[in-house]
């Protein structure tokens, strides 16, 4: 059954070297969804400059120059009251320490929200601020090992394309975001909704949480 008291504003938590398709697969489903349902989208951010897909953590190839920024539209310092829900994405920007310290202290304050979703690292980036403790949740399967080690207080699910333990969801790595968005989609406004949608999008969901083909290919499926 559809909730009886759905979700109006949608916040995404940025910083730099996010992954873009963990924020924009979700964001895309949604932008859809608010044809039709009312929504409001909030991206916050350390600062209101455009924030970049880019990183430091890893060398670039000579040469390359690839990336894409989004704009925040508050700071940590001064998010909207009313959000219901908070989107924070991975990237190989949750591993710089230097970006982390104000993310972790800003998500850590959002506990109270309705719904938490984590896409990826996005889940490592949750453990560090304690309000996973005690909970299963689930991130990427190549760098599982890496989000293990941010606490120990998790109860780590490595076979699992997404994982909910109450108003936390959690997925596994990058596209596994838009399975995660759908179910999630669906459990709030219908499956009737979410299937119209990944229909009209030509998306082929997978439905099934725990078919995470994955956690073999990566050697994580034990841990």
């Amino acid at each position: 059954m559809p909730h009886p008291n759905p979700p109006k504003h949608i916040g995404v938590i940025l910083f730099p070297g996010f992954q873009l398709l963990d924020v924009a697969g979700p964001l895309d489903v949604l932008n859809i969804l608010s044809k039709t349902y009312p929504l409001r989208l909030s991206i916050l951010a350390q600062t209101l400059d455009p924030v970049s897909t880019a990183h430091n953590v890893e060398p670039t190839i000579p040469g390359s120059d690839f990336a894409e920024s989004i704009v925040p539209t508050h700071t940590f310092a001064n998010p909207p009251k009313d959000l219901d829900v908070a989107i924070i994405p991975g990237g190989f920007g949750t591993r710089d320490e230097e970006v982390m310290g104000s993310v972790v202290g800003f998500v850590k304050g959002l506990g109270g929200l309705r719904w938490i979703i984590t896409v990826c690292t996005g889940s490592a980036v949750l453990a560090r601020t304690g309000l996973l403790d005690g909970k299963r949740a689930t991130s990427n399967k190549k760098a599982f090992a890496w989000v293990k080690q941010q606490s120990p207080a998790v109860h780590w699910v490595s076979k699992a394309r997404w994982v909910v333990d109450g108003n936390i969801w959690t997925s596994s790595g990058i596209s596994a975001g838009i399975d995660l968005i759908y179910a999630w989609v669906g459990s709030v406004w219908g499956e009737e909704v979410a299937s119209l949608i990944a229909d009209s999008s030509e998306y082929e969901r997978n439905t099934d949480s725990g078919r995470d083909r994955f956690a073999e290919r990566w050697g994580v499926a034990k841990l």
